[in-house]
């Protein structure tokens, strides 16, 4: 009997990428969606060229598009240097993709490993996946900077609301030039990650850690470790307590230590600089950033999925070249799966979420089958591993999901 498509009733925001991860993203659809759901999809290119022949406005409105519809899903995208400007005779050094849609939808980001039999953690106490909440909105990602001529003087200026000023001194460069950086951020946007990290442990039932250094940035740290504790005493206390789980607040670099001596199996909240770097360290350290689910959560419940990792640009290059590639596709696949999965809970619409359900067990279990890409290959302690193309292992995914419909 043929297998009768799935059906979507609303669609999910889809915002394509860049390089070899765009490859990749049309052939999960091809190979792994289309010919078991009628894909409905609102499509938004985040192609490089076409964000500069935007003017960037495609990546806002993709945004705006995600508040809409509830659920998105995103492949990797490239944020140009200045070797890309060149590259891709840019009109602009146009910012983050990723950081323009994170300060609209103001979310948090869950990243979390993706673990599978035969790849061991790099630290052997590792035992449970370890989840990064990251804040997405402010600090170095919304700073403003400058290079400081020598004898120059770097202030703080703050304009009250009835007109007056208060000024604070950030350094005098008498003896020598510099650069200077102002940061900000707002006590909404804390309280938002703060609740949206106290709900996601309640949802999964695991304990939640936060961290920052109060004891040196006394004033903007302790802001968010402040708002965390107020957050939690009025709302989670008792309902942390019904769970069984505990929310516990250290200094960030307490926190890396009790992170590589633990054994995993809780989400570490972190400050948006921090978890970007911690969720890499984190990734790595499991195996590989192709093995990492990342979801970007608004306080609405509105939720954006991708892939933790960029766009795999010496991949690309070779596949330019005609060369065959062996790339791995599952973090990418994940971001489909949970997007599907989460429109299908939204939608009452249970095939679309059980089709999401298996196709992750196919992908998992083709890996742990022994077939698996050259970068699992390389890591992975199984016997009789065979290592095999991007197209391939695709193919290989698919071969194990027709089997589970």
């Amino acid at each position: 009997m043929a297998f009768e498509k799935i059906q979507m009733k609303t669609p999910l925001v889809e915002m394509d990428g860049d390089e070899m991860t765009r490859i990749i993203w049309q052939m999960i659809k091809d190979i792994l969606l289309t010919p078991y759901i009628d894909l409905n999809t609102e499509y938004y290119d985040l192609g490089l060229e076409n964000r500069d022949k935007t003017g960037d406005q495609v990546t806002v409105d993709s945004a705006l598009a995600t508040k809409k519809y509830g659920v998105a899903v995103k492949c990797a995208t490239i944020t140009p240097n200045a070797a890309r400007m060149t590259e891709y005779n840019l009109h602009e050094m146009w910012k983050s993709p990723n950081g323009t849609i994170r300060a609209i939808l103001d979310g948090t980001v869950f990243r979390a490993p993706i673990l599978v039999k035969g790849i061991t953690p790099y630290i052997p106490t590792w035992k449970k996946p370890i989840t990064i909440a990251r804040h997405a909105y402010g600090d170095v990602y919304k700073n403003t900077e400058a290079l400081v001529e020598k004898g120059s003087k770097a202030e703080i200026l703050i304009t009250k609301p009835d007109g007056t000023q208060e000024k604070h001194l950030i350094h005098d460069y008498t003896d020598s030039a510099g650069v200077v950086q102002g940061m900000h951020n707002l006590d909404g946007s804390i309280e938002s990650f703060a609740r949206a990290c106290f709900n996601f442990a309640l949802d999964t039932k695991q304990d939640l850690w936060f961290a920052t250094k109060d004891t040196i940035s006394k004033k903007y740290d302790h802001r968010f470790k402040d708002i965390f504790q107020e957050v939690f005493d009025k709302d989670y206390t008792r309902k942390f307590a019904e769970a069984g789980i505990e929310y516990f607040y250290t200094l960030i670099d307490d926190a890396v230590a009790r992170v590589v001596r633990s054994e995993g199996g809780y989400i570490w909240a972190c400050k948006n600089y921090d978890g970007d770097v911690m969720s890499d360290m984190v990734a790595t350290a499991f195996g590989s950033l192709a093995m990492m689910t990342s979801v970007l959560v608004a306080p609405d419940g509105t939720c954006e999925y991708e892939a933790a990792h960029g766009t795999v640009q010496r991949h690309y290059y070779k596949h330019l070249k005609g060369e065959p590639t062996s790339t791995n596709s599952v973090a990418t696949l994940f971001a489909w799966t949970g997007a599907l999965r989460k429109r299908g809970e939204l939608d009452g619409n249970s095939r679309l979420a059980d089709f999401a359900d298996k196709l992750e067990k196919a992908a998992l279990d083709t890996i742990e089958d022994g077939v698996m890409t050259g970068d699992l290959a390389a890591m992975s302690t199984l016997p009789n591993i065979q290592k095999v193309g991007t197209e391939e292992f695709l193919k290989a995914i698919q071969v194990r999901l027709e089997k589970a419909l």
